[in-house]
């Protein structure tokens, strides 16, 4: 089968951007909760602190040990294990296949997109519960955002989540059609041996 652009793709492209942008977004803000600080760079500690300022993430603050001990969000820290281990490669990984137009990358991809759905649900939830600094007393170690804030939040979980939850589908779509177009070609083949 003959290579076909990237842009006569429109699924794959939006996929392919995606991957693309979630790179410097991991490796900059999200992967510095988890490293060691002696050999996190002090440029990458300055742009998580100048977005947390900015956003409020909570999530973000708390992995980061903002609001005291991360124990509370050690379920969060998890997911950047899971991010760094599987995800980081995948970008890498998911955006080389797409480019190459190759079918080989619709089961790994399936298995990011609903690994990454189901783990943002819980991030989007935190998001939501996450008291306003008007419904909250501001106190040390307490995490609470403007509406201002919440609204930003969401306007980027929001598309982490609907990418990867279409990507499940499609994917599984795909790989449907592969699987019943073999079955199909596999019958055809043994009734012309009859």
């Amino acid at each position: 089968m003959a290579r076909r652009p990237l842009a006569s793709r429109p699924l794959d492209l939006i996929y392919f951007c995606f991957f693309v942008i979630h790179i410097p977004a991991s490796l900059m803000i999200d992967l510095h909760a988890i490293l060691p600080k002696a050999i996190a760079p002090q440029f990458l500690t300055e742009i998580t602190k100048s977005y947390i300022a900015l956003s409020g993430d909570p999530l973000i603050a708390g992995a980061n040990n903002f609001f005291g001990s991360g124990y509370v969000f050690a379920w969060f820290r998890s997911f950047l294990w899971i991010e760094l281990l599987f995800q980081l490669p995948m970008f890498f990984f998911g955006a080389r296949a797409l480019w190459k137009d190759s079918p080989s990358i619709y089961l790994p991809m399936l298995i990011y997109a609903a690994s990454t759905t189901t783990t943002l649900l819980p991030c989007l939830a935190t998001v939501l519960a996450v008291p306003t600094t008007e419904d909250a007393k501001i106190a040390y170690a307490t995490a609470a955002v403007t509406d201002g804030q919440r609204l930003l939040l969401l306007s980027s979980y929001v598309p982490f989540l609907a990418i990867p939850l279409i990507m499940t589908l499609d994917m599984a779509l795909r790989l449907s059609k592969l699987i019943h177009g073999e079955k199909r070609s596999s019958m055809d083949k043994q009734k012309k041996k009859l």
